[in-house]
């Protein structure tokens, strides 16, 4: 992955507001490139996977985290591997993915870890990762860790109140600079804070910069890519009214 860090800021804002307009026009992206055009085209992945594309846009996330081949990146809290098969494809053989998957998850419900052990068997560029969030340890030199739809879960009350910034400033320290944190999740409604990710299993997004840029980073793009205005932000993301059609924020953080 190309660094940033030696970009100037207006450089910065330039970029940014050109990969905010391409996304926004999904579902045609013409910065996807070759590399994760092929991944998504795997034979090997799920048909369950693959049914869930046209509403992941998957492609154009990790276009957005400039994941290459070669490439060095962290799926960070895996749930099923849906994004850890992609990445897999995307890095090749000459990359590594990192499944990460919490110990306490694992401990919650015990298919966590039945998935980790199944995607890691399955490509031999995946490294499974099962350590606690508390006291996480990542390796160092990353290009990208990616969390989709699972940020909120720092938040949940079996964890110190701390958990979050820990793991941001964890994330922090073991990205090169230049490298991308991106962030993706369900929104909460505007100005509830830390209120809705235990009830909700959502986060306000205005919370969500602020921890994160507290740990250093810089925000380099929201992206509208999938935004539902039908969606009132009030309701479970596990309410089958709203299932699988949340309204949800892509951050883009870079370590300058």
């Amino acid at each position: 992955m190309t660094s940033r860090s030696t970009i100037s800021a207006p450089k910065i804002a330039a970029w940014a507001m050109a990969c905010v307009l391409g996304l926004s026009a999904a579902p045609g992206f013409a910065q996807v490139p070759a590399n994760l055009t092929t991944a998504l085209a795997d034979p090997a992945r799920p048909a369950a996977d693959t049914a869930r594309d046209a509403a992941r846009h998957p492609a154009e996330l990790l276009a957005l985290a400039g994941v290459k081949p070669g490439g060095k990146v962290v799926d960070f809290i895996i749930g099923g591997g849906y994004f850890t098969r992609i990445l897999s494809a995307a890095v090749g053989p000459t990359g590594t993915v990192y499944a990460y998957q919490p110990a306490e998850f694992i401990k919650f419900q015990a298919k966590y870890g039945e998935d980790l052990k199944t995607v890691a068997a399955a490509y031999k560029n995946v490294t499974p990762l099962d350590g606690s969030l508390i006291g996480l340890d990542l390796p160092d030199g990353l290009d990208a860790v990616i969390t989709v739809q699972n940020y909120h879960d720092l938040h949940l009350k079996p964890f110190p109140t701390d958990t979050a910034a820990k793991v941001n400033a964890e994330v922090f320290k073991s990205l090169k600079p230049g490298g991308v944190f991106l962030v993706v999740d369900h929104y909460a409604a505007d100005g509830s804070g830390l209120s809705a990710p235990d009830a909700l299993h959502r986060i306000d997004i205005a919370a969500v910069k602020s921890e994160v840029e507290a740990a250093g980073f810089k925000l380099a793009v929201e992206s509208p890519l999938l935004r539902n205005a039908t969606d009132p932000r009030t309701a479970s993301v596990f309410d089958p009214a709203i299932r699988g059609k949340t309204d949800q924020f892509v951050l883009e953080f870079v370590k300058p």
